[in-house]
Order: C-alpha cells, then sequence, then structure tokens
C-alpha cells in the first residue's frame, strides 16, 4: 500500500488476511485512519489480491460450505476491504481486482467462476479500478487439486459415482493434472499489470495477463453462448450417463 504523499508511505506490507481471521484483520482500516495525518491525502492504492480456488469439480459433487468457502475469500473479502474506500476516494486514488478469465468464460469448477464474475460488479465509488484477469499461472491455487478431486469422488454416494464412472474421474484427473503442469510461471505478466493499473497515467479498465487469457479466453468471450458451451462439451470429460444432445437441440 502506499499513500498520494511525496514524502510519506506505509511500508510494513501489513497482510490483510479473510476467513477465519476476517473480522480481526478488518481493524486494520480503523489503524491505518489513525495512522494517517491530517495533511496526508489519502491512500493511492488498494490491490485486492487474495483468493482461493478449493475444488474444481463437478457441482455435483460439492457440498454448500465447499462454495463458501470459496465466495467468502474471493468476493466477500473482497466487499469487506471497501471500507478502505474513503481513504482511496481522499487520494482519488486506484483500486485493482484481480479477477480471472474465469470471468469472462464460465466454465466447470463450483463456487470459483461464479465468484470471479462477481468481481466484476463492484462499483468504483468514484475511484479508477481496474479488473486483471489472468490465465492460468502455477500458484497454490493448484496445490493438490488432483488428489483433492479423487478425495471428493470417493465421498461420494453409490448412485452418483456409477452416473459419472470411473474413467470420467480418471479422465478428469489427468485433465487437471496437465493443467497445473503447463500454467504459466511467469508472474511478472500479472505484477505488470497491476503496475500499470496503479502507476500509469491513464490506467486501462481491463487486463489480460498471460497468452491463454489474451489468445483464448478473451476472442471466446465474443463468441456466441450457445458456441463456447458446446465447445466445452468436447473439451471436458464426458460422464459415463452422458447423453448426447445436437447444438439445434440445446437453443431451440
Amino acid at each position: 500500500m502506499g499513500l498520494a504523499h511525496p514524502t510519506h508511505s506505509i511500508t510494513g506490507g501489513q497482510e490483510i488476511l479473510v476467513g477465519e481471521a476476517q473480522e480481526k484483520s478488518l481493524h486494520y482500516a480503523s489503524d491505518v485512519w489513525n495512522i494517517l495525518s491530517p495533511g496526508v491525502r489519502g491512500l493511492w492504492g488498494l490491490v485486492n489480491n487474495a483468493g482461493i480456488n478449493c475444488l474444481v469439480a463437478p457441482n455435483e459433487w460439492l457440498r454448500k460450505e465447499d462454495f463458501g468457502k470459496v465466495l467468502d475469500i474471493n468476493l466477500l473479502g473482497r466487499i469487506d476491504m471497501l471500507q478502505m474506500l474513503p481513504l482511496v476516494r481522499r487520494a482519488r486514488g486506484r483500486v485493482v481486482n484481480i479477477s480471472s478469465s474465469a470471468g469472462r468464460l464460465a466454465a466447470y469448477g463450483g463456487g470459483y467462476v461464479p465468484s470471479k464474475f462477481a468481481v466484476e460488479e463492484l462499483s468504483p465509488f468514484g475511484v479508477r479500478t481496474s479488473i486483471i484477469e489472468p490465465g492460468g499461472f502455477a500458484t497454490n491455487m493448484f496445490n493438490n487439486v488432483g488428489n483433492n478431486i479423487k478425495d471428493v469422488f470417493n465421498h461420494m454416494p453409490p448412485h452418483i459415482k456409477e452416473c459419472y464412472g470411473q474413467p470420467y474421474l480418471d479422465t478428469y484427473y489427468r485433465f487437471m493434472c496437465t493443467l497445473e503442469k503447463k500454467s504459466q510461471k511467469n508472474l511478472y505478466l500479472i505484477t505488470d499489470c497491476i503496475e500499470n493499473a496503479l502507476m500509469s497515467r491513464y490506467s486501462r479498465t481491463r487486463y489480460s495477463a498471460g497468452w491463454d487469457a489474451k489468445f483464448l479466453f478473451l476472442p471466446a468471450s465474443y463468441l456466441p453462448t450457445a458456441i463456447t458451451d458446446y465447445v466445452y462439451t468436447f473439451v471436458f470429460p464426458k460422464p459415463a450417463q452422458a447423453v448426447y444432445i445436437p447444438l439445434q437441440q440445446m437453443y431451440r
């Protein structure tokens, strides 16, 4: 965080926690108010970067709590940080929300996708707001993603296991492991976007970080929904009891 003042800054690297320590962390906003002297213009930049992705699996496999964990961090945690906006407003500063390419195209993935779509609805509150939509990057969100899927499937009722089948699980596991291996390692592609959004004179409203975000998700988001939905049916594995439905019947 930085202050819109030539000689003052907050450089402690304070971490705003959400989840279990959420209520305690929210007191940090009032602490910042107390630190600021009347002569300081405010807080120049607020970057909402916190995000998790507990489980990427068919919705039928997940519990309500699984959705809640993701939404609590990815959406509600950011809403809680809106109490910092008076400081940003005072400085006429910048708000940067780290969204995702999943905020452009809704794929399978439990609560992660709706949490990223919901971030798009936050109001600018009189300050310049930017949304950064990275593609697939090698971060902690991919840790143990394959094993988590297997664990969830093994706890499913027999009738759901029968509906999807073991081959579906095996294919889905390999699919997610492939995504993890092919994830981009150059995180500076994201941090460069953050820097531009905070420091450039004319920041953009949206940034796409990564080759897949620029050349896959961004162009595909302009296609008709019927086409992108149909493409997803071929990209993702098929459940054992899947039924083929022609495109013209899906969208009559």
